[in-house]
């Protein structure tokens, strides 16, 4: 698990801009699991996109300061949920506060309050939020384009969850430093460079084969049942390694958060 330093600006991870999707579009089956994440292949991506993290300047996320990303520890924060429907507001209430079980943090949910450091805005075109507590004092931090009232829950879990750790400084787990995954790396040149990404080999390597140092990150052991995980099929790697979509805290997920925000 990581949390992320920072030093000048705020971190932003679009986990779903018009051009840059993590999620899955299908709704998942009555009969997934929670808690044993789905697997998939490359022809199951083809319409997905995957989410990046920019600081404001556009410059790459690395190096920078934990003290200006983790909130203080015990700290309310509040969080203002503009727009959506009373439906919508309610899911994100119940799979945020799930943070709240394992971190000495509490989210005060209000509406329409630009004054609260979390701004929750439902604009269609993707999910996205800055990371930890450096934020813009204006406009949205975090944004959730596509749920509805009949989203299943286990993808309002998946999501949600996702976007709130990074708003208590969590990166993905697939920039882990001390990851290892068998990446075949001219498969996933060629899966990215593709629409729907056209990604060049450069922004591959920045968002895809980057990874955190570890003195950029306060980190446990590297977790790929992490709610913060990008899903990674088999094709793109070499052996037999894939992760599936992970859609719940996992053990270490819970034990992390605890460490870096104890009660």
């Amino acid at each position: 698990m990581n949390f992320l330093k920072l030093n000048k600006a705020a971190l932003i991870a679009l986990a779903l801009t018009l051009s840059l999707y993590s999620c899955k579009k299908e709704k998942p089956t009555e009969t997934e699991t929670l808690d044993r994440p789905e697997s998939l292949s490359v022809n199951q991506m083809s319409d997905i996109k995957i989410c990046t993290e920019r600081t404001l300047d556009g410059t790459t996320p690395r190096g920078a300061v934990i003290t200006s990303t983790k909130w203080p520890n015990g700290s309310t924060i509040k969080v203002s949920l503009n727009g959506g429907t009373s439906t919508v507001r309610a899911k994100v209430i119940q799979f945020a506060k799930q943070w709240e079980q394992y971190a000495n943090i509490k989210f005060n949910f209000v509406t329409n309050d630009n004054t609260a450091k979390i701004r929750v805005t439902f604009a269609s075109g993707g999910s996205w939020s800055y990371i930890g507590k450096s934020t813009p004092s204006t406009g949205a931090t975090m944004n959730y384009g596509w749920l509805t009232d009949n989203t299943a829950d286990s993808e309002y879990s998946r999501v949600v969850i996702h976007e709130f750790g990074h708003a208590l400084g969590m990166i993905h787990e697939h920039q882990h430093p001390l990851v290892s995954i068998p990446w075949d790396k001219p498969a996933v040149y060629a899966y990215y460079a593709a629409a729907p990404n056209y990604w060049d080999e450069a922004t591959t390597d920045n968002n895809i084969f980057a990874k955190y140092s570890t003195t950029q990150t306060n980190y446990s052991a590297y977790d790929k049942f992490s709610i913060m995980h990008y899903a990674v099929p088999n094709e793109l790697t070499i052996g037999d390694f894939e992760v599936g979509w992970n859609t719940v805290l996992s053990p270490t997920d819970k034990s992390f958060i605890a460490s870096v925000y104890p009660f």
